[in-house]
């Protein structure tokens, strides 16, 4: 599993650039990274390369900060990898909150972000059926 930051930020212009100028004055590099918006706020989820300084720093600038567990799995990049997956969950019971994907270099595989309901039981469930997990430390080396 893979700690993943939710940032909240007001909807307004420059909060995003702002709020990665923290992470850039703090030498946090960013990994992955996906924004979900309403029309007052957004939630910036982020892979880092150094959880505990973008935390930190993101707290001392007054951001509302909350880390949690992702899987990052490897998906076949062909017509149905993705649908796959999917299924495999599916028909296993889990549910899937949301999912975003993340590329740091061009391969032969998808890499996508998952939240969903059991963790563990939905690592165990992909590994037995063949499906790679990546590390956090998998994914800085990428």
């Amino acid at each position: 599993m893979v700690k993943q930051l939710s940032v909240f930020l007001e909807n307004s212009k420059g909060r995003l650039a702002k709020m990665t100028s923290v992470l850039k004055e703090s030498g946090v590099d960013l990994l992955a990274l996906s924004i979900a918006d309403t029309t007052n706020f957004g939630i910036l989820r982020a892979i880092v390369s150094d959880n505990d300084k973008a935390v930190t720093a993101l707290r001392e600038a007054g951001y509302t900060v909350n880390l949690n567990d992702v899987l990052a799995v490897v998906v076949d990049d062909r017509p149905g990898g993705l649908a796959d997956i999917l299924n495999l969950l599916y028909e296993n019971n889990i549910s899937v909150e949301y999912l975003y994907s993340f590329v740091r270099t061009h391969r032969e595989n998808a890499l996508i972000l998952f939240k969903v309901d059991d963790n563990e039981s939905a690592a165990a469930i992909l590994s037995a059926n063949g499906v790679a997990l990546l590390s956090k430390e998998q994914i800085v080396e990428l």
